[in-house]
Parts: structure tokens; C-alpha cells; sequence
């Protein structure tokens, strides 16, 4: 079955023989009352499950999706810390598909981060109680470890006192005489007591109610650069993506669905294809075909030879018409105003020297490496699904609905995933894997799609277009005012994640401009919800990716007019308004340089966007070459209030800025005759290893609360190079991608 198909009930439950079959820990005070995932059968014992004790070892078990950020190592040190185990001991599983993995913190709220705010601080609270009531498993949002900071550090330290608790009664020692180091109890003379022999009668203590966490002071591995619990099994190849996933018998498959996004297939014929060797059968998906076979390669070219006839796609049927949509937006009124400083209205008149800009982004694709892929099991009215995911219950609870069962009677494995970005928030397809499945019972059958299929059938970040105005005093802004539109991915993957679009502002269409640290005196940030039927879906940093781009080029517009020095304004409006932003920006000056000059060929351009909790600033140096323009160092700051292992946040900023830097230089998706056109790489290209920057990257502790770094580093790199290019060259570009415009190296 392999690694992955061995995640069994067993493996997490507990045997009356406790030694030999283990026991499990875990403790997380606020859900005390939620029912645990893992279910005892008869003479097994457990708790809540974040921590499983066999004679193996100890495996920590991580409720976030790994896709490649590093997470599972995060989390696992969260609880090997508190527990004082040896990291080298530790082995981590993904949890199951349980509301009791919620994630409190996932929640957006229409408040800027930055300030505090007690109504804002209530609302979370509450989010936070919607979040477990709802069971909102979920990996997004860059939420993972704000999430788990405290709730995994609690179940380390439960179980660390019952081990002491336990060893206290074997022994007749006063518990406050015991220590523990590497998964031992020690006793004053120094005999030492291993965690698995103490495991079953630490299985009966209950757990206090606010077990003591250990002081900064004392962390052996948060706080650290620690070795990445998947790095061996990456290096050596022997990782298993869900792409990988082999079970006995199985066959595979692939689908066809309509190019013409959210239509529906009028008839096909699949003649030809049913007479290819190999081919088991054809599926008629509704709107689309999917096609079974002995492997992949000829499910691909039987799906090929399928005569289909579509329906027409629901909205405009090139790009040009989708975005002459979107701009109708703004005749309408906006559907939030979620900054409102001052009286921009009165302040923008009379309109002389009034500097005016208007700025647009086109569709983007999550263009994963792994595409989207998933393997079902429909046997015995059990369904199993091993799919790489962001929402396993959310997948769970899907593929329950799509097989006429109980969610009782559906097992949802999560293995790593190569690239998530949002993408795999969704679940059609692990739908369509089970689709597959329903189509022959009792036969596991993986479901591949091809990389056209993925490109041009995902959920996409929206187009999105801007207009600003603003006016200068002396030196910094005193008005700026911004209307965006753009089709809302809040209110589309609402409603696919809880049935319904929650009523109110929009705060993703506008994150990013409406909620940055810059004390303008006038200041306005309206959004314009463009009703358009293109598929949406979380992209990451969401609205932060196009915004930070309108904002941060425009605010580089302002202090041009003035010959203002860009790095000098943002510090002074931020200066009195958020002082860890203030100090995020400082320091990347001060590693980039900034006050000394460049070369001739040379350009240089400075962003910073707020976003997820988390202050990023950004210089980009760029030149001039035979070939191009070339990208040549990026320096990056900034502040997640406490650094749990710099080496991976260091290396996540380096993944957010190459992302950033692609979509910005190469990003696009265009449509025509209702099409997706891009279908792959040739035509959707990233950034390679000979074209990328040299990255520096400095993380900063000032800020109070914690906060993520998957998502930040993204936003800022956009706007940092189109002001680099203007720096470099005089030509100020407004739309992306930059290769429209301009020749790259």
C-alpha cells in the first residue's frame, strides 16, 4: 500500500498493553469539549491528539497541510519543546480530517492589523468561536503558527506533567523533585524513566488546567534554526506527494472538462477513445469526461481522442471584455469604505495638482508544480481519499456528499503536496477522484490531471484594475483617495467553503491599500465588486498581491512629483503611526544602502505592504544588460514579533519574493472565445534559477504578537521592481506584467 496508505485507525489509537501499543496525548484547554478524532475501540485508551507515544517513538501529530513551508517542523518543535524531547527522535503525521484541528485565526476581519483595536480584538474572539463551532480545518492565510503558538506548546507541556506526575506515584518522589530531559523523567539520584514506560499510567492523569510553558529564556529549539523533519525524504526522493501514492490494484485516470469555465457539456463521443488499448472505461462527469486506464499516460490520450461539444462559458468571452466589466464596477457604489480619514472630497479640490494614476493586474493561475491529483476508494460503502489539501474536512465532508455517504464514512489522508498557494483550499478535485471512483467500486483509481487541464481549470487571483488620486504637501502626501474593482475571490470561495457569501464589506478586495501604516491626513479607500463568473479562489497573499502593486507604485508616484526621496516619505508617514514598520523599512535601507549612489546601468525601488500581521519591506536592484533588464539582488525586512526558526522564515520570504517576481514579470492568464489560453509553462513562465535575485533577508522581533510569513513576502516584490524600473529607466508601468512592457534578461 505504501507509506501513506498505511496511516491506518490503529496507528493513532492505543492498545490495553500500553507499552506495546503506545498512548496518546494532547491538550488544548478551549476545546476541551470537542469530540476527539481518535476513537477507542475496545482496551484502547486516548486523548486529544496531538501527540502519540509508541514503542517506535514519538510522533507529533501536525493538523496543517506541509506544501513545502515548512510547517510540520514548526509545529512539531511547538510541543517537542514543551515535552523536552530529542528533535532527532521526533517524527510528525498529518491529523486527520477532525473540527477539532480548527484554526481559530483564519478568520479576516475589516479592521487594519496594525492598530489595536478592542472591537477588532472582540471579533476575533468571536471568529475564533465561529472557527470551532464550524470546525474550520484549514491551512491559509499564513495562520498556521499564530494558530498553534500557544494550543501545541499547551499539549507539550500537558504531557510533559503527567510523564512527571506518573513517575511521581511510580517512584514515591515529590514531583517537584523530578526533571525531564530527552523524553526521560529524572530522578534526584539520577535513574532515569523513559517516556514509554511512564506512558501508560501518564494516560490516566488529567491534565491541568493551564499547564506552566517553559520561558523564552529556556527554548532549546523555538527560536532556532532547526533541521526540516521532511528535508531527508526530499533530498534523497523518497518523499511521497500525493501524486505518489500507490495501492494495490489501482488504475488511473484523468478528466476533460469544459475550457468554458463553470459551463456544462452538451454530448460527446467516445468511440475511439473506448477502443484504445488499455482504457477501462469512460465516465460522463456533467460537464465534462473522465477516462479510466491502466495508467496515466493512456488515460491522457484516450481523453484526447473524445469528440465533446460544450455549452458556452457565463461571462465575457475575451479579456478585453472581462476587464471592460470590471471597470463598469465603479459606476456603481462601492460595496466598502474601509478607510476614511479626513475629508478627501474637500481635500482634492480644486484638482489642479491633483496626480492621478490608474493601475490594473491581470487573472493569475497558482500554476502548482504537482498538479492537481487525487486517488478514492469506494469499497464496502467506505470511501477513502488520499489527497493533497488545505481543508481536509472540507475535502472530507465533499466527497461524503458526492458518494451519497455519511462524512462518518469517509477517511481523508494528507500527504505532502507539491505547492499549494491556495489552490488546494478547494476540493473539485478530490470530488472528481471520487467521481472516478463511483464509476468502478472496490478499485483504487487515482485521478491525474494534465498540466493544460490544471492551468486552465483552476480558481483564479482576479484581474483587478485601480484609480487613484492624491496631492502633495512639501515633503510627504496630504490626500489620497483609491477606488478598486475587481470580481471578489471572498465572496466566490465563501460560498463554496460555507454554502453562502457573508453579507458587508469585501476587506480582501482592498487589503493591502486600505490598511497600511501611512498617517495621510485625507485618506480614502473605497472597493468595487465586479460581478464576474471567472472561478476564484485564494492566491497567495489574496487581495495583498494586487494591492500592494496599486498602493506602493503610486505612493513611489507621489514622491516623484516632488522629487521626494520614496524610502525618506514612507518613514516619515509612518514614523508616529506604526513603530515596527517604521523599523522594518529603516533596516532594509540600511541593508540595501540606500543613500549611496549607483552605477549608471543600474535601478533601484523600495516597497512595503502590511499584510497577514506581518510588515515586509523590499529594495530590488536591477540593471541593464545586453539582453535585458536584469533582476539582481533583493533585500528584505521584516518583523513577526517572535522568530520560531529564522532559517525557515528566511527561506519562506525567498519563496514569496521569486513567486511575487514571477507573476510580476510573467504572470497572465488571457482568455479568448470564453478560453483560458496559457496552458503551461511555455506560455506561463516563472522566474529559473539563472534569472533569479540574489535574496538577503533580516527578520525583526519588535512586534508584540506573532504573526505568519508564508504570504508577506509576496505583496512588496511586485511594486519594489516597477519602481526599480522607473528609477532605472523614467518609464513608470501601471499594468503587469512588466514583460508587456519591457525586455527581461
Amino acid at each position: 500500500m505504501g507509506k501513506l496508505g498505511t496511516i491506518t485507525r490503529r496507528t493513532f489509537l492505543i492498545g490495553s498493553a500500553a507499552i506495546a501499543g503506545g498512548v496518546a496525548f494532547g491538550y488544548y484547554q478551549v476545546t476541551k469539549e470537542l469530540e476527539n478524532p481518535l476513537k477507542p475501540g475496545k482496551g484502547e485508551t486516548t486523548l486529544n491528539p496531538y501527540l502519540l507515544i509508541t514503542k517506535e517513538g514519538i510522533t507529533i501529530i501536525t493538523p496543517r497541510a506541509e506544501m513545502g513551508q515548512g510547517v510540520h517542523t514548526t509545529l512539531a518543535a511547538l510541543v517537542a519543546e514543551e515535552l523536552d524531547v530529542a528533535w532527532q527522535d521526533i517524527k510528525t503525521m498529518h491529523g486527520p480530517a477532525s473540527g477539532t484541528y480548527y484554526n481559530e485565526k483564519v478568520a479576516t476581519l475589516p479592521y487594519p492589523e496594525y492598530k489595536e483595536n478592542s472591537t477588532k480584538d472582540k471579533l476575533e474572539n468571536i471568529m475564533g468561536a465561529v472557527g470551532k463551532i464550524m470546525g474550520i480545518q484549514i491551512t491559509g492565510g499564513s495562520t498556521s503558527t499564530r494558530d498553534a503558538f500557544e494550543k501545541m506548546r499547551l499539549a507539550g507541556a500537558a504531557a510533559r506533567y503527567a510523564m512527571i506526575e506518573a513517575a511521581a506515584d511510580k517512584t514515591g518522589q515529590k514531583a517537584s523533585t523530578l526533571k525531564t530531559k530527552d523524553g526521560f523523567v529524572i530522578l534526584p539520584d539520577g535513574q532515569k524513566l523513559s517516556y514509554l514506560q511512564l506512558a501508560p499510567e501518564a494516560a490516566k492523569i488529567p491534565p491541568p488546567e493551564a499547564p506552566k510553558l517553559k520561558d523564552p529564556s529556556e527554548w532549546r529549539y523555538l527560536g532556532k534554526d532547526m533541521p526540516r523533519v521532511d528535508m531527508v525524504e526530499k533530498v534523497t526522493g523518497t518523499a511521497e506527494f500525493g501524486i505518489d501514492t500507490k495501492l494495490e490494484g489501482m488504475l488511473f485516470a484523468t478528466i476533460r472538462m469544459n475550457p468554458q469555465l463553470g459551463a456544462k457539456m452538451k454530448s460527446f463521443d467516445a468511440k475511439k477513445a473506448k477502443e484504445m488499448p488499455g482504457v477501462k472505461k469512460v465516465v460522463d462527469l456533467g460537464d465534462g469526461i473522465g477516462v479510466i486506464a491502466n495508467n496515466t499516460w493512456q488515460a491522457f490520450e484516450a481523453a484526447k481522442k473524445i469528440t465533446i461539444e460544450w455549452e458556452e462559458a457565463p461571462y465575457p468571452p475575451d479579456t478585453k471584455a472581462i476587464f471592460s466589466q470590471i471597470e463598469q464596477a465603479f459606476n456603481n457604489e462601492p460595496n466598502s469604505t474601509l478607510r476614511d480619514d479626513g475629508d478627501v472630497n474637500t481635500a482634492l479640490v480644486p484638482t489642479k495638482d491633483i496626480i492621478k494614476a490608474q493601475y490594473a493586474v491581470p487573472f493569475l493561475a497558482h500554476a502548482t508544480m504537482e498538479p492537481m491529483n487525487a486517488v478514492a476508494l469506494l469499497k464496502d460503502d467506505k470511501l477513502t481519499v488520499w489527497a493533497g489539501n488545505q481543508a481536509p474536512v472540507l475535502v472530507r465532508d465533499h466527497a461524503a456528499k458526492v458518494a451519497g455517504l455519511n462524512s462518518e464514512a469517509v477517511t481523508v489522508y494528507t500527504p505532502y503536496m507539491g505547492g499549494g498557494f491556495g489552490r488546494r483550499c478547494e476540493y473539485d478535485f478530490s470530488d472528481l477522484a471520487v467521481k472516478m471512483a463511483m464509476a468502478m467500486p472496490g478499485l483504487p483509481i487515482k485521478t491525474t490531471w494534465s498540466r493544460e487541464e490544471d492551468m486552465r481549470h483552476d480558481f483564479y487571483r482576479p484581474g483587478a484594475i485601480a484609480h487613484f488620486e492624491g496631492r502633495m504637501g512639501n515633503d510627504q502626501p496630504i490626500a489620497l483617495k483609491a477606488d478598486i474593482a475587481s470580481p471578489s475571490c471572498f465572496q466566490q470561495f465563501s460560498s463554496r467553503f460555507m454554502g453562502m457569501a457573508p453579507p458587508g464589506p469585501d476587506k480582501i478586495l482592498v487589503e493591502g491599500s486600505f490598511d497600511q501604516p501611512y498617517a495621510i491626513e485625507h485618506y480614502q479607500v473605497n472597493g468595487y465588486i465586479s460581478d464576474i463568473a471567472v472561478p476564484l479562489g485564494p492566491w497567495r497573499s489574496v487581495g495583498n498581491s494586487y494591492n500592494g502593486f496599486f498602493h506602493e507604485c503610486f505612493l513611489d508616484e507621489l514622491a516623484a512629483s516632488k522629487n521626494i526621496d520614496p524610502v525618506a516619505m514612507r518613514l516619515q508617514l509612518m514614523k508616529n503611526e506604526h513603530e515596527p514598520s517604521y523599523k522594518v523599512l529603516k533596516a532594509v535601507a540600511e541593508m540595501a544602502d540606500w543613500d549611496k549612489p549607483l552605477a549608471k546601468n543600474k535601478g533601484r525601488g523600495v516597497a512595503f505592504t502590511y499584510s497577514f500581521n506581518t510588515p515586509v519591506a523590499q529594495i530590488i536592484e536591477i540593471s541593464n544588460s545586453e539582453d535585458g533588464l536584469k533582476v539582481d539582488k533583493v533585500w528584505c525586512a521584516l518583523d513577526v514579533g517572535t522568530a520560531l526558526d529564522p532559517r525557515n522564515i528566511e527561506a519562506q520570504m525567498m519563496s514569496g519574493i521569486i513567486y511575487g517576481l514571477s507573476a510580476a514579470i510573467y504572470g497572465e492568464i488571457t482568455f479568448e472565445n470564453g478560453q483560458v489560453v496559457e496552458g503551461n509553462f511555455d506560455s506561463y513562465d516563472a522566474l529559473r534559477m539563472a534569472t533569479a535575485p540574489q535574496i538577503e533577508v533580516k527578520t525583526l522581533q519588535n512586534k508584540p504578537h506573532i504573526s505568519g510569513v508564508g504570504e508577506p513576502g509576496t505583496p512588496p516584490s511586485m511594486p519594489a521592481l516597477a519602481n526599480a524600473i522607473f528609477n532605472l529607466t523614467g518609464n513608470r508601468i501601471r499594468e503587469l506584467p512588466l514583460k508587456n512592457a519591457v525586455e527581461f534578461a
